[in-house]
């Protein structure tokens, strides 16, 4: 396993992260156990959550997962873990957040409620990156980087990152933290994958020129580079099996955009590409994702230990030009296949 660093910071994590977005309604305690401590033993140190977490996001669920992470934190020595969590972006914008009864928002009330609950259930004095799980562009940044900033300076975060943010929205908060004096985010946590390259359009040169890693999530595309969805499948208790039976709702929406014609189109060619390698196409997906120069480290996901080995096979593996140009060329013949 591989160490980079996180933006300009001191912190240096394994460049594979295990998302446990799941523990909780997918994965029961005992499971998510079984899957961090595989993780941790494979050489993965860095772990990544969220105060809105588990999805699909309910009121009752809300904070599940941290509990679940803290508890499992508390059978490891604190040091060495590199623990990641988030405050939700504001509740009238693209999601709801399931936390402070769907009231969310980015200023200080929020961030500070947010932080406090989220070292209680922890069981931590301190997070080591502290996110924004989605921005708020109608907002004024200076309200959340100056809440943000003096968490910094308390000690209960080490370093800021955002999620979900545009190039003008990550430039916008760099701008804002240089011209009033407050802590800058190093790190950006968006969607990106084999199937979802929007990311290197633009956002991959604000990372490279502003000194901000990306730690993108999703590298599987929800799972589908996995294949299980490939021939019209709908496998019992995939994420997407149960958000495609939630006609109308944004569920359904996010199922259709992960799960459509040109996107199993576009992992099975990938599939081919992993096959000649001798390797599954989630090694191939978590190696190619990782291998950009402008990601620190690429959160992966997983509900069940038996989905751990595969993910860790990826820790040595650099793919060759030769491979990157057949990618290049399916990316080419099936261009944005998640819109």
């Amino acid at each position: 396993m591989q160490s980079k660093r996180l933006g300009k910071s001191g912190i240096v994590v394994s460049d594979i992260c295990m998302g446990t977005m799941t523990f909780g309604s997918q994965a029961d305690e005992a499971m998510a156990f079984r899957i961090l401590d595989k993780s941790f033993e494979g050489g993965i140190n860095f772990f990544d959550t969220a105060e809105n977490y588990p999805v699909p996001p309910r009121e009752d669920w809300a904070g599940t997962t941290e509990e679940i992470l803290g508890r499992w934190m508390k059978t490891k020595r604190r040091d060495e873990l590199i623990i990641a969590t988030k405050v939700s972006g504001p509740s009238h914008g693209w999601i709801k957040s399931a936390q402070r009864a769907g009231m969310t928002a980015l200023d200080r009330h929020n961030v500070v409620r947010a932080v406090e609950a989220s070292l209680k259930r922890l069981q931590t004095d301190y997070i080591d990156l502290y996110q924004t799980h989605w921005p708020d562009h109608d907002g004024r940044y200076e309200d959340a980087l100056r809440a943000l900033d003096d968490l910094v300076q308390a000690g209960k975060v080490r370093i800021l990152g955002c999620s979900n943010e545009t190039a003008w929205g990550l430039m916008n908060a760099l701008r804002v933290s240089e011209r009033e004096g407050l802590a800058r985010y190093d790190t950006i946590q968006n969607n990106h994958s084999l199937n979802n390259r929007r990311f290197e359009d633009e956002l991959a040169q604000v990372c490279r020129k502003e000194g901000v890693s990306s730690i993108p999530y999703s590298p599987l595309g929800g799972g589908v580079l996995s294949g299980k969805y490939l021939g019209g499948a709908t496998p019992e208790g995939a994420r997407f099996s149960n958000y495609l039976k939630m006609e109308g709702t944004r569920q359904f929406a996010q199922a259709r955009r992960f799960v459509n014609e040109k996107s199993l189109a576009s992992t099975a060619r990938f599939a081919a590409i992993a096959a000649d390698l001798g390797m599954s196409t989630v090694t191939l997906a978590t190696a190619w994702s990782k291998q950009h120069d402008f990601v620190a480290s690429t959160i992966v996901g997983a509900t069940h230990v038996d989905q751990v080995d595969a993910i860790l096979a990826a820790a040595d593996v650099t793919l060759g030009p030769d491979v990157l140009k057949a990618i290049d060329a399916v990316s080419r013949e099936f261009m944005y296949p998640m819109g």
